[in-house]
């Protein structure tokens, strides 16, 4: 009967609307890099043009991992610690250390491939428990239908990833599948750091025709060390994240990172104002952008065909 009654008062502190004066939402991330640094930002804004701003009715605390997931779990311990409203862990690693740590305060992760996977919640439709959020599964297939529109010859895909990041392990699985639909292999190479990239990079010299970096924080976190590489051995480079095409990948088909923090952010206001998290489906995060880097592309020795350019969503020169 105590653990009925206990159980209840949870669910029912979960349901209840959070003061304005009470806010406080703690994000984290597993590292720092534009693309999760964007979906902080974007939480931030959302939340402002839900009525809770910074310094005002909220308090917003941010805290990066800096790539270690000891320190992602030291992190997740301090927030439960400090009980803010809502906890938002930004990455795979982060929302597994996060989840892991509490069962009580509301969590929203944000940019995790694989939800289900990660063991974050059993069922994305009924997540239950106090946790939802938001994935952003890469559109694998659209992928290899992009770098086959801009290099018609490849028939190996270099894939660098980390092993211990399970989003890409889920990724590097449905790359294999799509790629194998178009006659095509996928060709591993792995770093477990962000000093290792570079060496990975060089490993698939002459084993891959393209070379393909997913939304992996370790090797996006030193993403201009594969650029490096590739324009070396001109390699065309291809990106699941916008952002890194900025740093030099010829293109990427993905989500603005800031409109998946927006998106999020939407639903912790949701919580604030009192939906419980286990109500809340697990949704893909919307929409996807082209982005193009013509210099990108002369550097590693490839030509962008006009339907390409003439739909891209964004251009880097």
């Amino acid at each position: 009967m105590r653990a009925f009654i206990l159980a209840l008062a949870a669910a029912t502190a979960l349901a209840m609307p959070v003061k304005a004066a009470d806010v406080s939402v703690a994000v984290t991330a597993i590292v720092e890099h534009p693309a999760l640094d964007a979906v902080r930002d974007g939480v931030k804004e959302a939340l402002a043009d839900a009525g809770y701003k910074d310094g005002e009715n909220l308090k917003f605390i941010y805290e990066s991992a800096q790539g270690n997931p000891g320190t992602a779990a030291q992190i997740a311990r301090q927030f439960v610690g400090e009980e803010p409203s809502v906890i938002v862990p930004i990455s795979t690693p982060s929302a597994q250390a996060v989840v892991s740590a509490t069962r009580d305060i509301p969590v929203v992760f944000t940019a995790v491939s694989d939800p289900v996977g990660a063991q974050l919640v059993k069922d994305m439709a009924k997540p239950g428990r106090n946790v939802t959020g938001l994935s952003d599964m890469s559109p694998v297939a659209e992928h290899i239908k992009l770098i086959k529109e801009i290099s018609p010859n490849a028939k190996s895909i270099g894939f660098l990833y980390n092993t211990a990041e399970t989003n890409s392990v889920s990724i590097l699985a449905a790359l294999k599948e799509e790629a194998a639909k178009n006659g095509m292999t996928v060709v591993e190479s792995v770093a477990t750091k962000s000093a290792e990239v570079q060496g990975a990079a060089r490993g698939l010299v002459g084993r891959a025709d393209v070379f393909y970096i997913p939304t992996d924080n370790t090797i996006v976190s030193a993403f201009e060390a594969a650029v490096g590489v590739a324009e070396e051995a001109k390699i065309p480079l291809y990106a699941a994240d916008t952002g890194s095409v900025d740093r030099g990948a010829v293109a990427a088909l993905g989500f603005n990172y800031f409109d998946v923090g927006k998106q999020t952010g939407a639903i912790v206001a949701r919580i604030l104002k009192g939906e419980a998290p286990g109500d809340i489906a697990v949704t893909v995060a919307a929409g996807t952008d082209l982005v193009i880097n013509k210099g990108a592309a002369t550097r590693m020795g490839v030509t962008l065909p006009e339907a390409i350019v003439s739909r891209a969503t964004r251009t880097v020169e």
